[in-house]
């Protein structure tokens, strides 16, 4: 399916991302985070916008530039409608923004919610990744300011909130991913145990 629009989210949040990749600042798994977003929502149905809010949300979150107002200047109203409500993202690890973080997936649209989603199994499925390849899972964990069990805690708050507000196959697909990965830190702390 080639879309213009879509053409055009793919080629701002690519370029954005490189920069920030020849910089420094992003790794290479968190430059593609948008391209992962975007085809996870198309693999799940949703139209044209919701796919091309799921590509400006990444670079409304990463790239001051891309205010919600530009986001809406460039490719729509609807999609700077979904990117606003997202403008303050909901990261998996905690951090100081505790509890206001689930409270803000309370009340977001389901389409914002389902963009949510696709960031959030992303973000679950390549920390699972990285966890499985580290030879030693604290250098993984030590990305994360509250650590391992707090942040797993979080997660499954997280999925909990969005669970509720997304169509039952992204719910699935998010407790799929959540599973996986505590399932794999009871095994691996029943192994540093032994």
């Amino acid at each position: 399916m080639y879309s213009a629009l879509v053409e055009r989210a793919l080629r701002a949040a690519v370029a954005a991302h490189d920069e920030r990749l020849r910089n420094g600042i992003v790794s290479v798994s968190r430059s593609v985070h948008p391209l992962h977003v975007a085809l996870m929502l198309a693999r799940w149905g949703q139209d044209e916008e919701v796919i091309v809010a799921g590509l400006a949300q990444a670079l409304a979150s990463t790239c001051e530039a891309w205010t919600p107002e530009r986001v809406a200047s460039e490719f729509g109203r609807r999609v700077g409608a979904i990117v606003d409500e997202l403008s303050e993202s909901v990261p998996l690890d905690p951090g100081a923004r505790g509890e206001r973080r689930l409270e803000r997936v309370a009340h977001m649209s389901p389409l914002a919610a389902t963009v949510q989603a696709a960031s959030v199994l992303h973000q679950l499925q390549d920390l699972l990744a990285g966890l499985r390849e580290a030879e030693d899972s604290s250098e993984v964990w030590s990305r994360f300011e509250a650590g391992s069990e707090r942040t797993l805690e979080a997660a499954a708050e997280l999925v909990e909130a969005l669970s509720r507000r997304v169509e039952p196959r992204v719910a699935r697909a998010l407790q799929s991913a959540l599973h996986a990965l505590v399932e794999h830190e009871r095994v691996a702390a029943v192994g540093r145990a032994s």
